[in-house]
């Protein structure tokens, strides 16, 4: 990524997502009858030093939910053990994580927690839903239920048979670029593998991405200010958005793609759309903003 790009980016996001999720596949998937608070199990304590394994690495089998908290904090004493209740009707179905904020404040910071109780949900190593302070058991239950319907359907993971197996060697030459900041011979590298097999999901996915990063990086930090001084402009609408989303503002690319299609019709219409779709691919169904998202286009064309 050039230097315009730089930090706003991880260019080692996509071999850091393999990793994880490789050491998640080798992993034994958490189970409900592991004593609380201990590693693996539904309900896990967590600390600095455990927060790779047991949310980011974990989050790529099942979904983990974040219970920040403290021991002075009243209301985190009533929404905690709702938590650990469900995360125990879950049966490992999803991970409720704690996390004492007084004993971990690198963690909270990082998190940018502003008050507890804090609850924050993470899938395949991102943040994709959050509320703050404590609400009735009724609304916790129904952010879980939503969380594991939008993410694994409620599937379990499987266990691990043996090793997670070799690295694929041809995705060397692409995650070296990646390293040195060369986006263009990532995605030729990506995509040679493409070529050679359509359906390898890992490549896909990277190639997907890098071809966003190589967009936000054209557009440039400028194309918000182009987008908002030509509003009727869709291709500029479009640059802007693959820059918000190239700098991790998910939400703000949706809602911009979103307007376009809301107020426009025909050709610019559907060149919007399909941009929002691309868009999505790059983020993944997964991720509830996605789904969100597309409840809104939906609604919009319709």
């Amino acid at each position: 990524m050039a230097a315009a790009m730089a930090g706003a980016v991880d260019l080692a996001a996509v071999k850091a997502r393999s990793e994880a999720a490789a050491r998640a596949q080798a992993a034994p998937p958490p189970s409900a009858s592991a004593p609380a608070g201990a590693p693996g199990s539904a309900v896990v304590d967590v600390t600095e030093a455990t927060f790779q394994t047991e949310v980011l690495d974990r989050s790529f089998q099942v979904p983990v939910v974040l219970d920040l908290w403290a021991e002075w904090c009243g209301p985190c004493k009533q929404l905690s053990p709702v938590l650990e209740r469900l995360a125990a009707e879950g049966a490992g179905a999803w991970v409720l994580a704690k996390v004492d904020v007084d004993a971990n404040p690198a963690l909270a910071q990082g998190l940018r927690v502003q008050g507890i109780p804090a609850v924050k949900a993470v899938w395949q190593g991102q943040l994709v839903a959050e509320f703050t302070g404590a609400i009735p058991e009724e609304q916790a239950r129904q952010f879980v239920d939503e969380l594991v319907r939008a993410t694994t359907g409620g599937a379990l993971p499987e266990a691990a048979e043996g090793d997670a197996g070799p690295d694929d060697p041809r995705l060397d030459a692409a995650e070296a670029a990646l390293e040195r900041g060369d986006l263009a011979a990532a995605e030729a590298a990506y995509q040679a593998i493409l070529d050679a097999e359509p359906d390898h999901p890992e490549a896909r996915l990277a190639l997907q991405q890098v071809q966003l990063f190589r967009r936000a990086e054209k557009a440039g930090p400028d194309a918000l200010a182009a987008a908002e001084a030509a509003p009727d402009d869709v291709a500029a609408q479009t640059r802007a958005a693959d820059f918000l989303l190239g700098t991790g503002n998910v939400d703000a690319a949706f809602g911009l793609l979103l307007d376009v299609v809301a107020r426009t019709s025909g050709e610019d219409r559907d060149t919007a759309r399909k941009h929002l779709v691309d868009l999505f691919a790059v983020v993944g169904d997964e991720d509830p903003r996605v789904g969100a998202a597309r409840r809104r286009l939906t609604a919009a064309l319709f």
